[in-house]
């Protein structure tokens, strides 16, 4: 009996009648199919192609991603009247800035420097040096001219600028021996005019400090103007302009470091001792400044209030856009993406695109619950993907039986309008079948046979 109740069945499914499931098949316009579809089994490489295909996802309107703008305080309090007595300049936290440390260095002698020849007494020597030196411990004193040189009667020009004393001793010795003269005598500067560092603002005498044999050092270079006369020490800075650049000192602190007043000075160095600030005048002015500060608060509390206002105005504006954004989604009044899932998922239905970013074909799946391994059959999840011009579908299979391949659920990139489809097990097809032929029509055919 039970043979020819396969029979039956069989016969039953050859005619039309039995259960009968959606599936996936490869078809051609020249198999009379109204479109081409072509199954591609779904790899890394497959899915790097089908993911550049372009796609711009829809955006959040601007309410979603802008801040609520606040003006600041000083857009909202009035102007305040402009005060009458300016401020006086004070240097509050003065900032020390020291100047490099310079290596002290032989003199050199310069332009308009005086130099003096000194000879000994024996009359040989005076005959020798006629016109040069006379008698007697006599000096002379020369002058170090535009070009460096300094004239000697008899003998000539001699270049000695840019010379140390013994440099210069030693061009002098070679022109008297040169000239056939006994070259006696001794060299000194008696007049330092080349190298000079000026000296002003609040001292006793401002003035040119020369540099001399001996290193000019900063404490001696005030002292030799007569001193600082600042009378509030406080408020008073000792500037130095050297090359290009500004360096300056506290003087409460230069009074306290020694090593600051040994800083040493060089040819073109200026100093200033600067001191602006009037105690009588900062009076008035701090006195004038308290007045206006409590008007100013006065006028900040109104303004405060007035701040709150309008950032509350702005912030429900913001909020009502997008609170009116979200109810249209919500009465699907929007234009939107969606991709649907049929087949053996756990709930069919239309998965909407998100806004701003992609999703993958493993968050369709997962957000429907996923695939219903009872009766769904995993070597057979498709995404199936119209491509225009040509009416040509592509049918991605992705054979998860090895868990494993889910991977490339997660890097597969949906579009727009894609149908994910699950195929049955051929056990659900079966167990399907037998249920929709019904008992009843089975015990009917059992009875005939008897």
């Amino acid at each position: 009996m039970k043979p020819y109740l396969a029979l039956v069945f069989l016969f039953l499914a050859g005619c039309g009648s039995a259960y009968i499931s959606p599936a996936v098949e490869e078809a051609s316009r020249n198999d009379g199919a109204a479109i081409n579809v072509k199954v591609v089994p779904l790899t890394p490489a497959v899915v790097r192609e089908a993911n550049r295909s372009r796609y711009v996802p829809k955006h959040l309107p601007k309410a979603f991603t802008q801040l609520t703008s606040v003006p600041s305080v000083n857009e909202v309090v009035p102007e305040m009247p402009q005060p009458a007595v300016l401020p006086e300049t004070r240097p509050a936290q003065m900032e020390m800035r020291v100047p490099p440390a310079l290596k002290p260095t032989p003199y050199r002698i310069g332009v308009s420097d005086v130099l003096l020849l000194a000879t000994p007494s024996p009359n040989s020597t005076v005959e020798q040096l006629t016109g040069l030196l006379a008698a007697q411990n006599k000096r002379q004193g020369y002058t170090v001219q535009d070009d460096g040189s300094i004239a000697i009667p008899d003998v000539g020009r001699i270049n000695v600028a840019g010379l140390t004393l013994e440099e210069a001793e030693a061009e002098i010795f070679k022109a008297l021996v040169k000239n056939q003269i006994t070259p006696t005598f001794s060299l000194e500067v008696a007049e330092f005019n080349s190298q000079r560092v000026a000296v002003g603002g609040a001292v006793a005498k401002p003035t040119l400090v020369p540099i001399t044999l001996k290193p000019l050092h900063l404490g001696e270079a005030l002292q030799l103007a007569g001193g600082i006369t600042a009378k509030d020490q406080d408020y008073t800075t000792i500037r130095l302009y050297r090359d290009g650049k500004l360096y300056q000192i506290p003087l409460t602190r230069f009074l306290k470091n020694a090593r600051l007043q040994k800083i040493l000075l060089k040819d073109g160095d200026s100093i200033y001792i600067d001191t602006e600030f009037d105690l009588t005048k900062a009076e008035a002015y701090f006195a004038q400044q308290i007045q206006l500060m409590q008007l100013s608060s006065s006028a900040r509390s109104q303004a405060l209030q007035q701040l709150q206002l309008e950032i509350s105005i702005r912030k429900g504006k913001l909020e009502e856009k997008r609170a009116n954004f979200q109810a249209r989604a919500a009465l699907d009044a929007l234009s939107r993406d969606y991709v649907y899932l049929a087949g053996e998922v756990a709930r069919q239905g239309r998965f909407t695109l998100p806004f701003n970013r992609k999703a993958s074909l493993a968050d369709a799946l997962f957000s429907a619950s996923g695939i219903t391994t009872r009766e769904g059959n995993v070597s057979q999840i498709y995404v199936l993907r119209s491509n225009r011009p040509g009416d040509t579908v592509t049918a991605y299979q992705l054979d998860a039986r090895n868990i494993a391949y889910m991977v490339l659920a997660t890097r597969m990139e949906l579009r727009p309008n894609d149908i994910i489809f699950v195929a049955e097990q051929p056990v659900t097809k079966w167990n399907r079948a037998i249920s929709q032929i019904g008992p009843s029509f089975i015990q009917a055919a059992a009875a005939k046979i008897k």
